[in-house]
């Protein structure tokens, strides 16, 4: 029982790795018998797998179609995004107030570790470390119940992105994540939540919500 718990949440870890690296864009439908042919597990497996990406919102069951990569539409966009812009730039204000050496080190190396993936052009996982950092920094405001919120908020941001970037600059750009630790090395709260909400507003704008990316021509090829 516990190996094949193991093996549902080592495919469930694979296929979310997948979509935050866009190497299956929104809209990508995830056949089970592909999939358990991938990755060598039963059927039982991957619907386990698939069950657990549906609790994080990361794909969608629809009735007599089969499951796919979620698709946020034009209009979940716009309200993800305003959602974070009510709650992340006092919450930055909140992390800044509270912000200790050690988290400062910890956010650095976060951002360090950003960097190096696009540097690799590794844009996927850039777009998750860059989403992951948000969450911390509400971690280190201590606010559980926002951190959570946040949490959500993010991994839709990173489906939403891999669905309507325009240009690179949908990613977290260096300049706006290091002017927010300069604020936060300064313990300056109101810089901080200035910062955020510029932020925030700049990554909206940097959005095309009109035009969706295409998906794979196979599952196999996506993955392997």
């Amino acid at each position: 029982m516990q190996g094949k718990a193991a093996s549902a949440q080592t495919v469930a870890s694979a296929l979310e790795a997948a979509i935050h690296d866009h190497r299956l864009p929104p809209g990508t439908r995830l056949v089970e018998d592909e999939l358990s042919e991938i990755y060598g597990v039963s059927r039982t497996q991957i619907r386990a797998a698939l069950q657990a990406l549906s609790h994080r919102r990361l794909v969608e069951h629809q009735r007599n179609r089969g499951t796919f990569v979620a698709q946020p539409s034009v209009r979940e966009a716009r309200e993800v995004f305003e959602a974070r812009a009510l709650l992340e730039p006092r919450t930055a204000r909140s992390a800044a107030l509270r912000m200790s050496d050690t988290n400062i080190s910890a956010l650095q190396a976060h951002i360090d570790a950003e960097h190096a993936a696009l540097h690799a052009g590794q844009n996927g996982r850039a777009v998750s470390l860059s989403g992951q950092f948000h969450v911390e920094i509400a971690r280190v405001a201590d606010q559980s119940t926002i951190e959570a919120m946040i949490s959500q908020l993010v991994v839709r941001s990173s489906l939403i992105i891999a669905l309507y970037w325009q240009r690179r600059s949908a990613l977290c750009e260096s300049h706006a994540h290091g002017a927010l630790m300069r604020a936060f090395v300064a313990r300056d709260g109101a810089l901080a939540e200035e910062l955020m909400a510029q932020h925030l507003l700049d990554l909206v704008t940097s959005l095309d919500l009109r035009n969706q990316s295409s998906t794979p021509g196979s599952l196999r090829e996506a993955l392997i």
